[in-house]
């Protein structure tokens, strides 16, 4: 396949997009997270990465399958059409890759080894997600981001207020156990 097509748009400004809409995909899962994820209408598929999984995958990977043919509907409209779509289609992949890392990878350990940061910010994006496994259940959750993390002190003030009577220590969650 050529990718001419490419030279039809200035690559600073189709790269400008990409960075955009990688911003904006965070903003985006936020929401589907929260308010499809974890609502009646996908919380079928998102259940299973609340519980324990028992194989290499769970139903709540049909997520990054919908997303994953977004991007490649978007690969496809921008070689055929709009060459914008494209760089959206790329952004979009881009942040499918920065989520693997960050949420699969170093959040639930899907990897062959094992990485728990001690400091900074992956510390914090780390602990948050933890939190947002303490609580049982689709409701009450805290910190929706993938990419993005609120101080941890917010979240733990933030289940105190939902949850008065406490959560599960976010160090003994099922599903956040290595291989989980």
């Amino acid at each position: 396949m050529s990718f001419a097509f490419l030279s039809t748009f200035p690559v600073w400004q189709g790269l400008l997009i990409a960075l955009g809409v990688v911003v904006a995909m965070e903003a985006t899962a936020y929401a589907v997270h929260r308010w499809v994820m974890h609502g009646p209408l996908g919380w079928g598929w998102h259940a299973s990465h609340h519980a324990p999984r028992t194989g290499l995958f769970e139903r709540n990977d049909l997520y990054a399958v919908v997303f994953a043919l977004l991007a490649i509907g978007l690969f496809t409209a921008g070689a055929l059409g709009p060459v914008w779509a494209w760089y959206v289609g790329l952004g979009t992949t881009l942040y499918g890759i920065l989520y693997f890392i960050a949420h699969d990878g170093l959040v639930h350990q899907r990897w062959p080894f094992r990485i728990v940061p001690k400091s900074g910010y992956l510390q914090r994006l780390y602990q948050a997600h933890r939190l947002h496994h303490a609580v049982d259940g689709r409701d009450g959750c805290v910190s929706f981001g993938f990419l993005y993390a609120p101080p941890v002190r917010v979240l733990k003030a933030r289940l105190r207020r939902h949850h008065p009577r406490g959560v599960r220590d976010p160090e003994d969650v099922p599903e956040l156990r290595s291989g989980g």
